[in-house]
């Protein structure tokens, strides 16, 4: 169960330092007058001052230490709360008007993952929900999705969950932003991945974070974020400055073959299709834009030298041992070798799967 955070204390109600001031005053046996004398100031303003009309100044807090004897940086952290809890009380309104925004993210998933708190009072958590997004309001929330949205490749089989699919790409931006890059080298990166390549063989423990980290000195961010539901994704790609890239992945087909196909993929985008463009990728190989079939003939090519696979898919024995044999002779995962085959129709999709590599997040 998701743990329900206690709500912080909220004031619907902040006194101006005003108040401090005629307090103290009354203390001291002072009017208004007599304090508007000695600092100099009209008594218009002194009074506006103690109504919360008029601001506490930097130079009148040095005033009002010299004449009462209260040190100026009280008065300054004074109006600074003020004016501050003054704002805070103003949002809270206005997002108290836009609580229907809540209901196009997944709050409890995303708390589940521990992307965000969950809160009882709903501005709060909507709140929390801006401060994910890295966002002031919902308008400028709006205008980031509205964005987003023009890379958003609908499939034409099933309907994606927006909201979701925006949180789970705003996570890959925060990961990757905790990364440390070298500035991209296009050159560098296609002979990264070609070492890559030969740790599609290696278990999740040792292949992550070498990917990760031999990708980052090419200039290329790698991160593996969770799905949430309904994204309908496996992959992303998108720069995140000119000179650094990001390729984001999940476990969505949870088999080695369908990762590593989704990683070259990603990578074919970055090497061949610019720094403008972002690709959010549903179903591979399954688009009407030219760019991804590209993404996937790289892929696939990098992976299988096409020569060596023509060879192969003659032979009259394709069953498990070659497939192995096949695998280890040209450096990849035998899963690899099935997934082709199995694209391609040369092999049953309920064939050989075995020889796949089973992959899930590792429990925390």
């Amino acid at each position: 169960m998701s743990k329900i955070f206690k709500n912080e204390f909220s004031p619907n109600y902040v006194s101006p330092p005003g108040e401090t001031l005629i307090e103290t005053l009354e203390t001291i046996g002072m009017t208004q007058t007599e304090l508007a004398k000695r600092t100099g100031r009209p008594k218009k303003m002194i009074n506006e001052i103690i109504k919360g009309k008029a601001t506490i100044t930097s130079e009148t807090s040095l005033q009002l230490e010299r004449v009462l004897g209260v040190p100026a940086s009280f008065w300054n952290n004074r109006e600074h709360q003020y004016r501050e809890t003054l704002a805070r009380l103003k949002e809270y309104d206005e997002l108290q008007s836009n609580l229907d925004w809540l209901k196009k993210f997944p709050i409890r998933a995303m708390n589940r993952l521990g992307w965000i708190q969950i809160f009882q009072d709903e501005v709060m958590q909507l709140r929390e929900v801006l401060n994910f997004f890295g966002v002031a309001s919902p308008g400028q929330l709006q205008n980031l999705l509205e964005v987003e949205q023009v890379a958003y490749r609908k499939s034409a089989r099933f309907e994606v969950d927006q909201g979701a699919l925006a949180a789970w790409l705003r996570k890959g931006e925060i990961d990757a932003q905790n990364i440390h890059c070298t500035p991209y080298d296009s050159k560098k990166f296609i002979s990264t991945l070609r070492g890559v390549r030969s740790l599609t063989a290696e278990p999740p423990e040792i292949f992550q974070d070498e990917v990760e980290r031999l990708c980052a000195e090419a200039g290329v961010a790698v991160v593996f974020v969770p799905e949430l539901p309904r994204i309908r994704v496996s992959g992303a790609t998108c720069w995140l400055t000119p000179h650094k890239a990001l390729i984001q992945l999940n476990l969505r087909y949870k088999t080695d073959d369908q990762l590593w196909f989704t990683f070259f993929h990603e990578a074919g985008h970055i090497i061949r299709h610019g720094k403008r463009a972002v690709f959010i990728d549903f179903e591979l190989g399954k688009s009407e834009d030219a760019r991804e079939q590209e993404a996937s003939d790289f892929a696939a090519d990098l992976l299988i030298p096409p020569l060596k696979y023509l060879r192969f898919i003659r032979q009259e024995d394709l069953g498990k041992r070659n497939i192995r044999k096949f695998a280890t002779e040209i450096g990849i995962a035998s899963g690899i070798v099935v997934g082709r085959l199995q694209h391609d129709g040369i092999l049953p999709y309920s064939h050989c799967n075995n020889l796949k590599v089973g992959l899930e997040w590792a429990k925390e």
